[in-house]
């Protein structure tokens, strides 16, 4: 390629010259091409280790004047033949005219501005965000597709020096990690190793240090493990290691493509070596950490953050710690952890202005908000900047709008109907509406109950008021660890709800999207999908003993929520266990907020929980394990052996206990996961176990350790309840003659704290990414076996087999989400609903790839054709995909069919659909070989034999019809005659309809002249690579022959039976599509009756003594003079001229006046015959063919790890194929 001219002071050192002209030279690198011995080896470590680009570009073009020492690189090149290319453009285009200059210094100027026009040209229609790159990464990005074969939608994230260890020995290189690949490439005085691993296949990722390994990153497949070590910055690597195993591992769950963020702000200064890619993988993981700290909404981006102070009037503190400003929020976190923590939602803020520093408060900056609270923060490093960006956040907030304008903008994507101030005007007017909670609703009327509980629940409201008095009440209030106790005392009912809100960050998201509940009601309720099937069959399912959910206007409320909810994310829809939240979500706030808080669980707080495969809730149970091992390791020994673990965790998790504890002590637990989250059911779940360990560990099986904690569960109470009790079904079940003693709900949360309250949120996610791996990849494996279970009676290839092939049918549509076609929605190829055996589909490219690879029937350069054929025979129901079900199918018929299946494989490909009009129609060109025999009294191949053996097999047939139609007269008299059958009649007969119809050859439509033409095309490109490649080629002359004397016997006996009408030029078979009907002029007698003698036609050659003329070398190139156009004229040859020796060969060329005969026409029972007569033919389509060595070829055509030496002229090509 083209560069920007750059000084070169040494021009010889490790460069050989090999061309040079007055003005430029043309180098190459020692110890590349032939030669190089010692010197070359250590050239060419040296490239690999210093990182140089000579490694991947070992010529280069130089430009030099006379008596200068200056010399000028101006284009590399990764293969001779590339900067051959530079060199002759060099030669025709600037050579004649730097003659003309008299002064070498413009000569030089002149070069390098042609030399930068160029570029400039070249790079003129690249994107935007690939110029971001510096020249150095984009060098980079380079070398890495020439040495790993990427293509060029394969994007470098970034690369690191790194040592590879092959069993014992490290080997110095360079890891390059990509979006979808880990890349390692190393060379080392002439070994070679390269090693490709795809991110989807990693099951295990760590970073560990060992005696043997020193500081090293861990990379586990399912099939060994590699080990990375000596990095410059090993948590900078393996963090971009994890977000990309993860990114790869989001693909496999939901097949969602990773898309760049091209609205990322530019950097304020260049950063060197740091890609677009890589400052977006970066934002994206302080913009996760962001959301999470702050429980904002999923879309909002952090634009910056700063150290700064804040002034907090409870305690009349200057508190240190750091602003966070976004989009849409300002957030401010404590150095200190839960010494104090705000956010600040722009929708809120009144004025920003800048108060007066002074020494006590350098730099201060006061935010007000609309409900007269301010906040002062100071010592703020750029104050003036930071009060510009909030000032233009400030004007996009929809507030700094008119109002008109705001609820213009609001109305233009939302339904006029369905935004109102009343609910119930979005709501079905036929079912009752609860416009508040539902236990509010129903504690409207019943007398207010007095006595020390009910004093109790007021000192609660009571602690709280002053609370939001002086903490602040709202978005905006001030939470501190004063907050956090005051949860863990227990939420009055009263202000349950709002403060669910409040902790979840669901206020956030119901003030950012007004309307959009209303909205999504009017569109979801009314639809009839399998989401709505299941929620309607769960939803007397839902906290049936509690009464607010024993009459309609709960169970309608519940309904609209979840409908809504599935409506919105189709991903998940609904799971079961979704109800259940639900349902207590609806106590305590009214449908609105019970959806945002639905939200809320199911897309951040509960991650892939409520997915179809509860993805989120296996990953915490794996989780849970290991913090099982880690506290309580006694116990997590025993309860493997009896695998509680596994069975208690998930109703645990994806209910919040409120399946499993009574309703009054569960909602505690809420209340304390919206605060803390998750981290709060793991640490009650340990004191769970805790509190049991000495019963559990006496237990002996599994079910009475699940007893056990059953029991214990179920009297866990809650004695500051004000509400009356509700009958836990749970325990009702398992209540024994002895009721075990009661456990106050406030005493185990606290019993938590003190034991396990070392939980950090950090840790958790840690924990879950470890997990994360190992479940989907194990749901993965799990798939596979379901698939292949399923399919296995119906083929004859091994269970082992049938796994490598699904993987491969995987990869290459997961490899459809990054290396697809353009505008192609990739997503739509994968549907979770459907069975695991018909989830993946692949499309016809990639197809056509696999079959390139795993076929048996390899045809050089018509292989794609007969795949494209072969896809659309699967294709079954036209939607261009196919999927692994019918992809076995097509591969398992040529592997294991016998002769006559394999025949009937190969038949059909070249009959509709399988062979589309457009292939057809360019049959047309090969009819040179044909002649068109319009009068049949000239045809060379009848003769009386001929036709009375057709008038025989005809006359059989006519019999047989007649036959037939007086057997079906008396079947019809005689069905007059009975009596009415029983039902066990009828039911016969309706499973013998429902009885898939076997295909028996007779069923197959006749070919004509076209197709045949087409097959015998396909039989010879199949027999070029075959080493009996000669005798086949007689083979199917041979039958060739036969079957053109058939077909014209056919067409004989059909023309002397069936007389044609005279204005009626052409005569339409049933097999013959009216796209490929033609006619054409009959030929002259003479070139009816003498073989083909034109230059233009390829040799036809015999020999009388039965030698057979082979081809010769130069012939033997051209796969197309042999293979791809090798059919026999049927009006050029004589019957009797046919030998056993004769050797037929075609051309391209098309033959004047030649064209399809429309008439003529076989079946399959005649070529299956004839071929059976051809024993080469026969052995071939019975031999066994063994497609492990196929599979083998088709998984090292991305991971390969191979040593070579440097000396090889050929080692690039070798990389990059």
């Amino acid at each position: 390629m083209w560069l920007v001219p750059e000084e070169v002071l040494l021009a010889n050192a490790l460069w050989v010259s090999e061309r040079a002209n007055p003005y430029f030279i043309l180098q190459r690198r020692k110890g590349h091409g032939k030669g190089g011995g010692i010197a070359g080896l250590l050239v060419g470590t040296l490239d690999v280790v210093l990182d140089s680009s000579a490694r991947v570009a070992p010529y280069r073009i130089l430009h030099q004047v006379q008596d200068s020492q200056v010399y000028w690189n101006i284009a590399c090149g990764s293969s001779r033949k590339e900067i051959t290319e530079h060199w002759e453009w060099i030669e025709a285009n600037l050579l004649q005219t730097l003659s003309i200059f008299d002064n070498e210094e413009d000569i030089t100027t002149f070069v390098k501005g042609k030399i930068q026009g160029i570029i400039a040209e070249e790079n003129k229609n690249k994107k935007a965000a690939e110029n971001e790159d510096s020249t150095k990464f984009r060098e980079a990005e380079l070398k890495m597709r020439k040495l790993f074969g990427m293509p060029d939608e394969e994007k470098l994230v970034n690369y690191y020096s790194c040592s590879y260890w092959k069993g014992r020995v490290p080997r110095q290189g360079w890891v390059y990690l990509s979006v979808n690949h880990l890349c390692f490439y190393s060379f080392l005085l002439g070994k070679e190793v390269t090693l490709v691993i795809q991110w989807t296949d990693i099951t295990q990722l760590d970073k560990n240090a060992t005696l043997l390994f020193p500081e090293s990153i861990r990379v586990s497949t399912r099939v060994t493990e590699h080990y990375f070590s000596m990095f410059l910055n090993i948590n900078e690597t393996f963090k971009l290691m994890e977000q990309l195993a993860n990114i790869a591992m989001r693909q496999l769950l939901d097949n969602e493509a990773f898309s760049a963020d091209h609205s990322l702000p530019k950097p304020r200064k260049s950063l060197k070596n740091v890609s677009a890619l890589k400052r977006d993988l970066d934002a994206r993981a302080k913009n996760e950490r962001y959301r999470a700290m702050f429980r904002l909404p999923q879309d909002e981006k952090l634009d910056g953050h700063t150290n700064c102070t804040l002034w907090t009037p409870f305690n009349k503190m200057h508190i240190v710690g750091q602003m966070y400003v976004s989009t849409n929020y300002i957030c401010f976190a404590s150095k200190e952890e839960d010494l104090c923590q705000l956010i600040i939602p722009l929708r809120e803020v009144s004025i920003v202005e800048k108060a007066d520093s002074s020494s006590v408060l350098p730099s201060p900056l006061s935010i007000s908000t609309k409900n007269k609270m301010t906040f002062l923060f100071a010592n703020l490093r750029d104050r003036n900047f930071l009060v510009q960006r909030i000032s233009d956040f400030l004007q996009r907030t929809p507030d700094r709008i008119q109002s008109e304008d705001r609820e213009q903008q609001s109305l233009s994507c939302i339904p006029s109907t369905s935004l109102t101030s009343e609910p119930a005007q979005y709501y079905s007017i036929n079912l009752p509406t609860a416009t508040q909670s539902l236990l509010s609703i129903y504690k409207a009327n019943a007398p207010e109950e007095e006595g020390p509980k009910a004093a109790k629940e007021k000192m609660k409201e009571e602690s709280w008021n002053i609370h939001f008095f002086e903490y602040g009440r709202g978005v905006c209030m001030y939470r501190t660890s004063k907050t956090r106790e005051l949860v863990l005392k227990g939420i009055p009912e009263s202000l349950r709800g709002e403060l669910w809100l409040l902790f979840s960050g669901a206020l956030n998201e119901m003030a950012t999207y007004p309307g959009y509940y209303a909205d999504l009601v009017e569109q979801s309720m009314g639809r009839c999908t399998l989401a709505t099937e299941e929620i309607e069959r769960d939803l007397h399912r839902s906290m049936p003993e509690h009464h607010a959910f024993q009459n309609e206007m709960g169970i309608a409320a519940l309904r609209r929520v979840l409908t809504a909810y599935a409506y919105r994310n189709p991903n998940i829809g609904y799971c079961q266990a979704m109800n259940i939240v639900t349902s207590v979500l609806l106590l305590y706030c009214n449908e609105e907020q019970a959806f945002w808080l639905l939200v809320a669980l199911c897309e951040r707080m509960l991650p892939d929980y409520y997915n179809t495969r509860v993805v989120g809730a296996l990953v915490d149970q794996g989780v849970f394990e290991d913090l099982t091992q880690e506290f309580l390791p006694l116990l997590h020994e025993h309860m493997q052996e009896l695998g509680v673990i596994s069975t208690i965790s998930l109703s645990w998790f994806l209910t919040l206990f409120l399946s499993v504890m009574p309703f009054e002590s569960a909602v505690v637990v809420v209340d304390c996961f919206f605060y803390e989250g998750i981290k709060m059911i793991f640490q009650v779940s340990l004191a769970v176990l805790h509190s049991n360990m000495e019963s559990l560990l006496n237990c002996n099986d599994e079910g009475e350790a699940m007893t056990i904690l059953g029991r214990y569960l179920d009297n866990i109470v809650n004695k500051h309840t004000v509400s009356p009790p509700i009958p836990h079904l749970h325990a009702l079940l398992t209540s024994g003659d002895e009721p075990p003693p009661e456990i106050d709900i406030f005493e185990l949360i606290k019993a938590s704290y003190e034991k396990f309250g070392t939980l950090r949120a950090d840790v958790i996610e840690q924990m879950r990414f470890k997990q994360r791996l190992k479940v989907i990849q194990s749901l993965e494996d799990s798939a596979k076996r379901s698939v292949v279970r399923a399919i296995m009676t119906d083929t004859a290839f091994s269970i082992e087999e049938l796994e490598e092939l699904y993987v491969l049918f995987k990869a290459k549509h997961i490899m459809s989400f990054y290396w697809g076609a353009a505008g192609v929605n990739v997503a739509e190829r994968h549907d979770p609903s459907l069975p695991y055996l018909e989830q993946y589909r692949i499309d016809v490219m990639q197809f056509t790839q696999l079959f390139s690879t795993l076929t048996p029937w390899s045809c050089g350069l018509h292989t794609p054709t007969l795949a494209a054929r072969l896809f659309r025979l699967l294709d079954q129901n036209k939607d261009s995909l196919i999927n692994f079900k019918e992809f076995i199918t097509g591969l398992s018929g040529m592997y294991h069919g016998d002769f006559t299946e394999k025949l009937k494989t190969l038949y059909k490909l070249h009959l509709p659909p399988a062979l589309c009009s457009e292939e057809a129609e360019s049959a047309q060109e090969a009819t040179q070989f044909f002649t068109d025999d319009s009068n049949s009294q000239d045809s060379p191949f009848f003769s009386d034999l001929d036709f009375l053996m057709q008038e025989g097999v005809s006359g059989v047939s006519l019999q047989g019809a007649e036959a037939g139609m007086s057997t079906e007269n008396d079947e019809a008299k005689n069905k007059k005659e009975e009596k009415p059958q029983d039902y066990k009649y009828y039911l016969r007969m309706w499973a013998k309809e429902k009885e898939s119809k076997k295909e028996t050859i007779k069923d197959l439509p006749r070919m004509n002249q076209e197709q045949f033409i087409e097959l015998c095309k396909t039989l010879y490109n199949m027999f070029s690579e075959d080493p009996a490649e000669q005798e086949l080629y007689h083979s199917i002359a041979t039958v060739a022959s036969l079957l053109l004397r058939i077909g014209e016997v056919g067409k004989k006996f059909t023309n002397n039976s069936v007389k044609k009408p005279e204005d009626k030029s052409e005569v339409s078979t049933g097999a013959v599509p009216e796209c490929t009907k033609s006619v054409s002029p009959p030929l002259p007698e003479s070139a009816r009756e003498q073989p083909v003698k034109s230059q233009d036609l390829g040799a036809l050659e015999e020999k009388e003594d039965g030698n057979q003329v082979t081809p010769t070398d130069e012939e033997g190139k051209d796969d197309t003079s042999v293979s791809s156009y090798s059919v026999v004229s049927s009006g050029s040859l004589q019957c009797e001229d046919l030998s056993d020796d004769t050797v037929l060969i075609g051309c391209k060329n098309q033959r004047r006046g030649s064209s399809l005969d429309t008439d003529w026409s076989i079946t399959f029972e005649q070529i299956l015959a004839s071929m059976l007569t051809e024993a080469p033919l026969v052995d071939f389509f019975e031999k066994r063919r063994d497609i492990h060595a196929k599979m083998e070829e088709c998984k090292n055509q991305r991971t390969v790890e191979r040593q070579v030496s440097s000396s090889s002229e050929c080692e690039l090509p070798l990389l990059t194929g």
